[in-house]
């Protein structure tokens, strides 16, 4: 399998598990069984799809919640999109970093973006521009289970086994994967970046806790890139990548298969992790430009996700183009099955 390395705090980790994790463990246990009598849950007037997963960091969320988005409209129905917010970064204040990204690539899709969600969905319903909206796709809902959700689908990332993994601090799950049990589907993401035999085992761990899942497997792909350079911008295929000198300046919670993908398409990559949605102040975009000129690199290479903090920066920060591959996700199992779950629940 592929793995982005050693993470910032892992030695740390391996030291403060033994210790907190068992007080943790009791604390998300309390919590889901409080939840599980339904108290403290609201429900809206309109259908809610949970996109989620068991662990921190990417796990392909944000393509996900599109294909589900796109999914939905092209049944003829009007969803909207709702996740937390976490940091100043783009001309929308306190949105996250997905939200510039869903506004970018889902054109008239609402977007609610605050820790509050049922408050934020509630204020969207009763207005102006949320008539009509017929459901929610719920952004990392799998946890937040004070609002109700009609249909729970969790994503299992290929490259990051949860069933090898342990419950936080000291491993990445933020819940033990027994939890599977309440969720209506399962899909394995990032399928292209690992073996088969070893998608095949997920799904037979996924389904020995809970014989009831929808299981589908998602592939993602580059479908074009976008040059931004000197005030401009150009589309490219993703074989302009081959045999050129990258940096692969990434701030997202995974990010091997991004890595690989880069690779993949033939460049040269020079490596820059971050950790996740890293507000990119001035002294990093100046590590990076550093890094750029050092290496000599032909493009910067960074993913949707990051580009809504450094679109803001003057044109000419950047000594070589930068480079936004487009990711789409695809399921090569189960498409059908999963697209009929969503547009079903709503339509009933």
């Amino acid at each position: 399998m592929t793995r982005s390395g050693p993470r910032p705090f892992d030695r740390l980790r391996r030291f403060v598990g033994p210790i907190a994790n068992p007080a943790y463990s009791a604390a998300v246990a309390l919590r889901n069984a409080r939840f599980d009598t339904g108290k403290g849950v609201r429900r809206l007037p309109v259908p809610v799809i949970s996109i989620g997963n068991l662990s921190t960091g990417g796990a392909g969320k944000t393509p996900m919640v599109a294909w589900a988005v796109r999914t939905l409209l092209s049944a003829g129905l009007k969803p909207a999109v709702a996740m937390r917010g976490y940091k100043p970064g783009g001309s929308h204040g306190q949105d996250a970093d997905e939200a510039e990204e869903y506004r970018r690539t889902l054109p008239g899709v609402p977007v609610v973006a605050q820790p509050d969600r049922f408050g934020g969905l509630r204020k969207l319903l009763d207005s102006g521009e949320g008539a009509g909206v017929q459901c929610v796709v719920l952004d990392d809902g799998f946890q937040h289970r004070q609002l109700h959700r009609d249909v729970d689908i969790v994503l299992l990332d290929a490259t990051r086994d949860p069933f090898m993994d342990r419950i936080l601090p000291g491993g990445d799950l933020r819940e033990p994967v027994e939890s599977l049990s309440r969720a209506t589907a399962v899909v394995v993401t990032h399928a292209e970046s690992a073996d088969r035999a070893d998608v095949a085992r997920m799904i037979d761990r996924a389904r020995e806790i809970n014989p009831r899942l929808l299981v589908g497997v998602a592939e993602h792909r580059w479908d074009r890139l976008t040059l931004a350079h000197g005030g401009r911008e150009d589309i490219q295929p993703p074989e302009w990548l081959k045999n050129k000198m990258v940096l692969g300046l990434c701030a997202i919670g995974n990010p091997g298969p991004f890595l690989v993908m880069l690779s993949r398409a033939g460049a040269v990559v020079q490596p820059m992790i971050l950790p996740d949605h890293d507000p990119y102040k001035p002294v990093t975009v100046a590590r990076a430009v550093e890094a750029a000129r050092r290496a000599r690199v032909d493009a910067i290479a960074i993913t949707e996700k990051d580009w809504a903090k450094l679109s803001l920066l003057p044109a000419d920060t950047w000594p070589a183009p930068v480079v936004r591959p487009r990711l789409v996700m695809g399921l090569r199992e189960s498409e059908s099955e999963i697209a009929a779950l969503i547009t079903g629940a709503v339509r009933r």
